[in-house]
Parts: structure tokens; sequence; C-alpha cells
């Protein structure tokens, strides 16, 4: 009877270290996404996504073993587990080497040289690995689990593994003491803490210690289960460290994203495996049946639930965790999210209003139209609009007089009956005057006045069109003012996720750009190089450059912006003649693309290349001119000549 209970927990036990591999990997893997998707820029980002690499190898390869796989997969298995294990020390001296430059400590050469080094020694070792002189053939009926047998180049890789595994470690501590605010220190704690479970989970000990496992199982598996959950555990606190690394979103926006991420994926794909592994062994178990009908039915169903409830709970759950005090300002900016009325939203409300009122009066047109600036402008017509043709609406404004009393009064302008429509009174003020709007017209049928239920009615839906755009109106300021303030926020925002590791970036006089920016708003402002609104609302105009250049065209900060990039593409090209030969193709696209305005179709039949080739082409001479204007920005020089000649088509 013990013997039987005893078996039946060490089995047991092997079925949670089966689900905690396959979770390890799922999480592991989720996370190499989300690195890769949102912060790939960032050095830290960068070699944290090589670790994730390694243990996703590790992991996947230990959850693919089981009792029904023959022994040359299991070797097969165990010998592609060594490759992830080979590039964990210079994946974790790449990423000391890292936080050290994040803290203010850049290499001298010295580290980077080491990093470089020790990544071609793991070269070495995967050699030997593909060799079969890294580790030993696959020990037959191992016990507790299959394993393989170790050499001398094993003991040499062990301790090569725990020396660059010490040195990295030391390094951690070094960024960590060159933290000097509080969030920094407890982040690095965090991403210490959690670089600990990949490096010391993923070493396979029963290279060493099988004779013991063999004659301790129970205490071999409880070991193993325990080490596994702080690895998932840990693995997680590592990448909520990174994930505010080379970002410069709010906290609240990351750690929201992190845990939507997590729940979506790791938490929703763990737990279908999980079920559906515990519904496969009660099979086996109850029925001796290995396969179930109910494995597939309970995976559905698992993650149907929980991408339910994801999207149900999680608005109430990040108001709670992740707002704080700033949750009524926050609700607020997303409330008006949801609700906005955009330009199409208008249009739509316009014409069923519109309808409403033709069907009301049975009118052959009618139409709205927006006072904007000086003059009215046509927003929406609904019917004959041959009618309005002939009319020219600017004479409607003098028909109702927009200065004078706003009140229920409708005039006839030829063949129209117009409504003034007004904003609402803010005040009590009888005196004051509410601001014009814009008209409704309907078309009369005859020259019959409107009667009492007409009147009413009519005016109740010019009340609605007046109320939508009154709103529109409001809405269009904020918009104004959210695009005056963006410049700021972006440099406070830059600013600050600077500042979370080293305090210097806050005594730069001005934030340098990324060269990512930068190619998107170059390639928009090259698109409307001779006039539109990416090159006029263009946030290169921020450019200090810019500003400069702005001194020698009479403040005109379009022909600054215009010459400055004519200047960064006059850098692309090469010396002599302008040719038509592969070392021109990035000047020419741009000279023939974005300069002259020629057609996708015909810059690249006259350059000999198709469309994509040179869509990928024009990627590269974009990327070359925002460097160009980088290095401007950041020497702050003028190339001397040519600065008070505007450019010319």
């Amino acid at each position: 009877m013990f013997n039987g209970w005893y078996e039946n927990v060490l089995a047991g036990l092997q079925v949670l270290n089966d689900i905690l591999y396959a979770g390890i990997a799922i999480t592991a893997f989720s996370l190499l996404l989300y690195a890769l998707s949102f912060n790939l820029r960032d050095r830290v980002a960068r070699s944290f996504a090589i670790i994730l690499l390694c243990v996703v190898v590790v992991f996947t390869t230990e959850a693919l073993q089981n009792q029904t796989v023959p022994s040359w997969e299991i070797e097969l298995l165990l010998r592609l587990q060594w490759i992830g294990i080979i590039f964990l020390p210079p994946a974790y001296l790449h990423l000391s080497d890292a936080l050290l430059v994040t803290a203010g400590r850049p290499s001298r050469g010295r580290r980077r040289m080491a990093v470089r080094l020790v990544y071609g020694l793991s070269l070495v070792f995967l050699v030997l690995l593909a060799g079969g002189l890294l580790v030993g053939g696959l020990v037959t009926n191992g016990k507790p689990a299959p394993h393989l047998q170790r050499t001398v180049w094993t003991e040499v890789f062990t301790v090569y593994y725990i020396g660059i595994i010490a040195w990295a470690g030391y390094n951690f501590i070094r960024a960590y003491r060159r933290m000097l605010t509080r969030a920094g220190q407890r982040r690095m704690l965090y991403l210490m803490a959690g670089a600990t479970a990949p490096a010391l989970g993923s070493y396979p000990y029963l290279l060493y210690g099988s004779g013991f496992a063999a004659q301790f199982p129970l205490v071999f598996w409880s070991a193993v289960l325990v080490n596994n959950v702080l690895v998932a555990a840990l693995v997680v606190t590592m990448a909520y460290a990174v994930a505010f690394f080379g970002v410069s979103w709010p906290d609240r926006v990351v750690k929201s994203r992190l845990f939507k991420w997590l729940l979506r994926g790791p938490v929703t794909a763990s737990t279908a495996l999980a079920l559906m592994t515990i519904v496969r062994r009660a099979g086996e178990l109850f029925g001796g049946e290995p396969y179930s009908g109910f494995v597939p039915l309970v995976m559905v169903v698992t993650v149907l639930l929980f991408e339910h409830t994801i999207t149900l709970l999680f608005p109430f759950w990040e108001r709670v965790l992740f707002f704080g005090r700033d949750r009524e300002d926050i609700q607020l900016l997303q409330n008006i999210e949801e609700r906005l009325l955009t330009q199409s939203d208008l249009q739509q409300f316009l014409e069923s209003v519109l309808a409403a009122v033709r069907d009301h009066l049975q009118s052959p047109c009618a139409f709205v139209a927006a006072l904007d600036g000086e003059a009215l402008t046509l927003n929406v017509v609904a019917g004959n609009r041959s009618l309005l043709e002939k009319e020219n609406l600017n004479d409607a404004l003098r028909v109702v007089n927009p200065n004078g009393e706003a009140g229920h009064h409708e005039f006839i302008w030829g063949d129209f009956w117009i409504l003034p429509l007004h904003q609402r009174k803010v005040t009590g003020d009888r005196d004051e005057i509410p601001p014009f709007l814009g008209l409704l017209g309907i078309a009369r049928n005859s020259e019959r006045p409107l009667d009492g239920d007409q009147r009413e009615a009519l005016w109740l839906l010019a009340k609605r069109v007046a109320l939508a755009l009154e709103d529109r109106r409001l809405q269009q300021h904020v918009f104004r003012s959210l695009q005056d303030l963006q410049p700021q926020m972006d440099l406070l925002q830059r600013i600050r996720a600077a500042g979370r590791y080293d305090t210097a970036s806050n005594l730069l006089p001005q934030p340098v750009f990324e060269e990512s920016d930068l190619a998107d708003w170059v390639k928009d402002a090259l698109t409307h190089y001779w006039g539109g609104p990416k090159l006029t609302n263009s946030p290169l105009m921020r450019l200090q450059i810019v500003r400069t250049f702005m001194e020698h065209y009479d403040g005109n900060a379009s022909n600054a912006l215009r010459a400055l990039l004519r200047r960064a593409v006059d850098q692309v090209r090469p010396a002599g003649d302008r040719k038509f030969t592969s070392e021109w193709i990035l000047y020419n696209i741009l000279e023939m693309k974005f300069i002259e305005g020629r057609k996708v179709r015909e810059v690249a039949a006259r350059l000999a290349m198709s469309e994509a080739d040179l869509y990928r082409k024009q990627r590269v001479a974009v990327e070359a001119v925002a460097r160009a204007i980088l290095e401007m920005e950041k020497s702050e020089t003028i190339l001397p000549g040519g600065l008070n000649e505007s450019p010319k088509r």
C-alpha cells in the first residue's frame, strides 16, 4: 500500500513538472514576442530577448520529453537543449553590459570586446556539441529521468558557465549601485532577482547528481518542482523590470500593457494546457484511453472563458491596479476617446437629421453649412444637389445676419428656408449673442409658410444640428491644444524615461531624437515636400537645426524645413555627375520620387527595378536622410552656402 501511494506521488510530481515545463516555455516565448514588439530598439531589451530565447529552447525540449518518445529522440532533444544552455552565459554578460551603459557607465571598448569574445567561446562549445565532445551519450534507462553523460569538456564548460554568470552578476551589482532613484533601485533589484532563475534553473544538474537523484527520487522531483515554480515567477519578474527600458510610456501604461499581455498569452495558454493534460491523464487513469474527446473541448472552453473574462474585467482591474490617484483624469480621457465625434460620425449624424427634415417637410433637398472662418462651408447635402449649384452660400450670410438676435426665426433665401444655428448660451446674460455656427437649409415646395407643428419639429431638428456642430467645434479646440502640447509631453516623457536609470539625462539641454522616429517624420515631410500638412505640421519643426535655418528664411518654418531636407538629400548624393548606376540608386529615388514628384511606377521603370524593391530601397534612402539630419542636429552646425536661396521646383 505504501509503495502504491509513493508511486502515485512521484507520478503526480512528474505531471506537475511537465505542466510547468510547458508553461515556462509558453511564458518565455510570449515575453520574447513582447520584447520584440515593443522595445526591441533598446540594448537591454535586445539582450534580454536572447536570454528568453535560450529559456524557450531549454524548457521546450524538456517539455517534449515523455515516456512515449523513443530513446533516440530523447537524446536529440537533450542535445538541442544544450544550445540554449551554451548561449546563456554570453547573453547574461551582454545584458549586464547594456545595464551598465544605461546606468551611465558606457564601455570604453573592453567590455564590448569581452562580450564578443564570450559569444565566440560559446560558438566553440557549440561546435564541440555538434562533434559529440561536449557531452556524452544517453544514459540508458536513466533514473530518475533520462540524461546525458558528462565528458572532460563538460567540466570545462561548467567552469566557464559559472565564471561568466558570476561576472555578469558583478556587473548587475555595479549597475544597481549607480541607481540614485528609488524606482530605479527597486526595478534593478527585481531584475537581479529575476535573473537568477534562468541561470540556475536551466543547467542540467543530473550530469553530476544522478546517483543521489536515483536514490531519492521524491526529493529530486520536489526540488525540480520548486525550481520550476521559481523560474516561472522570476522570469515574469525579470520581464517586468526590463519592460521599462527603452520606452517613454508612463509607468501605468507599461504595467497595464504587460499585465494584459500576460493574461491573454501565458496565463490563458498555460491554463488550457494544464487542464488538457489533467483531463488526458485522468482518462488514462480511469479509462485506460490515452486520448479523450473531452481534451479539445476543455481547451476551447478554457480559452473562450478566459478571453471573455479578461475582456469584461480588465478595465476594472486596470483602474484598480494601475491608475492610482489619477483614476478620474485617465477615465475622463478614455471616455473622450470612446465618445469622440469624428468627422465621419458628424457627417453620419447630420445625414440622419437631414433625412428626418426632408421626410417631415417632403422637401427635395436639405443641407448643413458650417461657418469656417468668415465663409460658409457645405458640410452635408441630402437630396437633389443641383438645386444648390446656382446659389452662393455667402449670400445666405447676409440674409440671416449672423450677428443679430438668436431666436426661432427662419429666413427665405431663394427657393430655400434657412435657419441660423447658434451655440448654446453659457451665461444668463440676455443681451449676449451666442456664437454663430452655421446654417440649416431646406428646399421649399411652395410659397406656403410653415404651420405650427412643422415649424416646431424643424427647430427641434435644427437644435440637434447646432449641438453636433458645437461639440465638433469644441473637440477641434481640444485637438489643437493637444497638438500644441504634444512636443512638450514627448520631451518630458523622454527625459523622465531616461531619468529612471541615469539621472545625468536630466541635465541634457536638448534631448536627442531617436533615429527611428526621425525616419518616419522625414518620410512624411518628403511626401509633402512642396507643401502639405505633413510638412507644415511635421514634428521636425521642433528641431533646433530648423530654427537655425528659419533665421535665413525670414522666419518661414516650411521653407526652412524644405531647405533642411534638400541639404540632407544632397548629403546622400555621391560625388561627380549624376548617373543611373547602383551607387546612385538612393539619391535617384529621393530626387525622382520626392523632389520631382514622379509616380512609383515611373521611378521603378526608370531605375529598372520592381516596385517592391523600390520601396525597400526607399526606406534605406529615407533612413540615410534621417541620419544626416540627426548629425546636423547633434552638431548644430550648418554647411556654408545656399542658405539664403529658397528651394525651387
